[in-house]
C-alpha cells in the first residue's frame, strides 16, 4: 500500500497485514500513475474467522466479482450478515472500524475504489448541501446501482496512464453518490423512497428464506427499530413486517405456479416455519389456500 498521496489519507491502513487475506493483482497507482482515484483488484482468501478493517477516512467502495459467501460484518454493534455476490456493491463508512469474518467454498475476486473524501464533500458544497450522511449513502448503495457497478468494473479495467481519467471517474462519483444515494439538500423536494427503506427492501428480498427481524433491518440500515417504521411505512404505506409477508406470499405465488413443489417444499423457501403458517397467511394475503389457488 502506498501511503504518500495528497489526496487521500491512508495512514489507518499502515498497521493492517493485507498479506494474510487478499492478493493484490491490480493497483491504479503503481500500474497507471493515478493519484485521484485508487483502485485496486483482489483475490481474496477463502477463509476468514475475524479481520478487523481500519476506520479510513476516505470513500470505500466494495464491488465482488467473483465467488459467492455470506460475510458476517460487525461496527460496533452485532454481528450482521449479507451476501457477498457478483455485482452486490458495498459502501463503507468512513471512520468506522468493522470486523468481518465469512467461509466460503473458493476464492473471492473484488475491484475496490478508494475516493478521496475531500472530493465528495467539495462537490456536496458546489450542489448546496451541508454535511454528507454517509452512513444513509451507504444503505442507499447497498440496495444496488447498476451504474455505479458499472463506473467501478471500467475502473477496474481502465488502461489509461496519467491522471486526468481517474480524475474524471472521481469526479463522477462523487457527485452520482450524492445526487443519487444521499439527503438532498434543504429546500429541494426529497425522494418519495427513503435510501433505507430500499436498502430495507433489499435485504428483505436476499433473506427472504431466513428468520429476519426488525432489529436485523434497523441494524442494516443504521437506524433504530422506531425510525424504521416510521420511515418505512410513510415511504411504502405498510409496516416492515407486511411488506416482508407479502414479498413471500410473491414468492409462494410463483412457487405454485412454476414449480411442482409441495406446501410443505415452498413453506421454508418463502421463510414459513411450517406448511401451516404459509397456508394461514397464504389465505389471508389473497383469500385462497395455497392448494386452492394452485389448482384455480
Amino acid at each position: 500500500m502506498v501511503f504518500d498521496s495528497a489526496h487521500f489519507d491512508l495512514q489507518p491502513y499502515a498497521g493492517f497485514d493485507m498479506h494474510r487475506y487478499v492478493r493484490r493483482t491490480h493497483c491504479s497507482w503503481e500500474n497507471l500513475g493515478w493519484q485521484s482515484l485508487l483502485v485496486q483488484r483482489f483475490e481474496h482468501v477463502p477463509l476468514v474467522e475475524e479481520m478487523e478493517l481500519p476506520a479510513a477516512p476516505d470513500l470505500h467502495l466494495v464491488l465482488p466479482v467473483g465467488g459467492r459467501t455470506v460475510i458476517e460484518t460487525r461496527a460496533g454493534g452485532r454481528w450482521r450478515r449479507h451476501t457477498w455476490a457478483p455485482g452486490r456493491l458495498e459502501l463503507a463508512v468512513p471512520d468506522r472500524p468493522v470486523r468481518r469474518r465469512y467461509r466460503a467454498d473458493g476464492p473471492l475476486r473484488s475491484v475496490q475504489v478508494h475516493l478521496p473524501r475531500s472530493a465528495v464533500e467539495q462537490a456536496a458544497e458546489r450542489l448546496g448541501g451541508g454535511a454528507v450522511d454517509y452512513a444513509g449513502m451507504a444503505a442507499s448503495v447497498a440496495a444496488g446501482d447498476p451504474l455505479i457497478e458499472e463506473a467501478v468494473r471500467a475502473a477496474g479495467s481502465a488502461e489509461e496512464p496519467g491522471d486526468l481519467y481517474a480524475e474524471s471517474a472521481a469526479a463522477f462519483l462523487a457527485v452520482h453518490l450524492l445526487t443519487r444515494h444521499a439527503r438532498l439538500p434543504a429546500g429541494r423536494a426529497p425522494a418519495r423512497e427513503d435510501a433505507r427503506v430500499r436498502a430495507a427492501i433489499a435485504l428483505m428480498r436476499d433473506r427472504l428464506a431466513e428468520p429476519l427481524t426488525l432489529a436485523d433491518l434497523a441494524d442494516e440500515v443504521y437506524l433504530s427499530v422506531y425510525h424504521l417504521v416510521r420511515v418505512f411505512s410513510r415511504a411504502t404505506g405498510e409496516t416492515p413486517h407486511r411488506y416482508l409477508t407479502r414479498l413471500r406470499i410473491e414468492k409462494a405465488r410463483h412457487l405454485l405456479r412454476e414449480t411442482d413443489l409441495t406446501v410443505a417444499q415452498i413453506a421454508p423457501l418463502c421463510g414459513f416455519a411450517s406448511p401451516g403458517a404459509l397456508s394461514t397467511a397464504f389465505l389471508r394475503h389473497t383469500g385462497a389456500r395455497p392448494s386452492a389457488y394452485r389448482n384455480s
